[in-house]
């Protein structure tokens, strides 16, 4: 296996391309840092962008939803799709409007995803994208139910043709304007766990598990 995805017409980033990334290490420690990803098709000539969590195992990428999602069902008939993940780093504050910006880690994949099936593969799946957010919870829960998993789809795009695309640094303004008295830099953003909140339901016993004791 190569260490690096190979370009294609649809990945090939033409304008500011020292921003591109093919390599697998980029690719997979972007999409290993999200959450939600957001995964564009077309039903009947209409383009939608839906949002959904999603996790990765080697070069697969999984997200779930209803077995009678619309968007579901037409995408496991074949419909391709564009999936894209996005993070904000920081706000690039320039000495002029045109030249703000900001740093931002990304990725794009495009491909036809396949579904998952076969009964025991959809609970392993559903296991591990439980324990990818909550690592160590899974064995604490109620077994998922037949109907559960019935009522479950659960989809994979194997990453073929992707690109990941990095911004970092500070601003670059025309070097005129560097003498300019005018603040200039980077405004950090970063996301953060919050302190845990009951859901005011515990049964008796119910404490926090450490995974969640902040």
């Amino acid at each position: 296996m190569s260490d690096s995805f190979k370009s294609t017409p649809r990945t090939r980033v033409k304008r500011l391309h020292q921003r591109a990334r093919y390599d697998r290490a980029s690719v997979h420690a972007i999409l290993d840092a999200g959450f939600v990803c957001h995964v564009g098709y077309v039903i009947d000539g209409q383009p939608f962008v839906t949002p959904t969590a999603y996790w990765r195992e080697g070069d697969t990428v999984y997200w779930h939803g209803s077995s009678k999602s619309r968007a579901l069902m037409a995408v496991e008939e074949g419909a391709p799709v564009c999936l894209t993940v996005s993070m904000i780093d920081g706000l690039v504050v320039a000495r002029s409007g045109f030249h703000k910006s900001v740093n931002y880690r990304s990725v794009m994949a495009f491909g036809k995803p396949h579904k998952v099936t076969d009964p025991a593969e959809k609970l392993a799946k559903m296991e591990a994208f439980v324990e990818r957010i909550y690592p160590g919870r899974w064995k604490d829960l109620r077994p998922v139910t037949r109907q559960e998993l019935k009522a479950t789809t659960i989809l994979g795009l194997d990453l073929e043709e992707v690109v990941a695309k990095v911004r970092t640094g500070g601003p670059v303004d025309d070097e005129p304007d560097y003498a300019l008295p005018i603040w200039a830099g980077v405004i950090p953003i970063r996301q953060v766990l919050g302190k845990p909140v009951d859901d005011g339901r515990l049964a008796p016993g119910a404490g926090k598990p450490p995974r969640v004791t902040l």
